[in-house]
């Protein structure tokens, strides 16, 4: 034998010593599960917030969205309408003068 292939002899291990290290490992497993389902937990959480936030029929970003809207075209209606009533006085007026 080579002295190469000596050096690849398995190394004894103390199984006291490799429980301590299965144990270790294992106890940051279940520290990383517990992290991840705490993290799942709350963006579950989150998404339901964000979902009643869009939704909501009554106060949701959809509802906010149709009243500006629907305050937009009321708001252009009454320009029109004051637009058209200024310009009629003007057009009296000028008639007025004219006769």
């Amino acid at each position: 034998m080579s002295s190469q292939q000596e050096n690849k002899m398995p190394q004894v291990v103390n199984p006291y010593e490799l429980c301590a290290r299965i144990s270790s490992l294992e106890e940051r497993l279940i520290n990383a599960t517990d992290t991840i389902t705490e993290n799942q937990k709350a963006m579950a959480n989150d998404v339901s917030k964000i979902k009643e936030a869009v939704y909501n029929p009554d106060v949701g970003l959809y509802a906010r969205l149709r009243i500006i809207e629907t305050e937009k075209k009321n708001n252009a209606k009454m320009l029109w309408l004051i637009l058209s009533m200024a310009v009629g006085s003007v057009g009296a007026y000028m008639v007025s003068l004219l006769t």
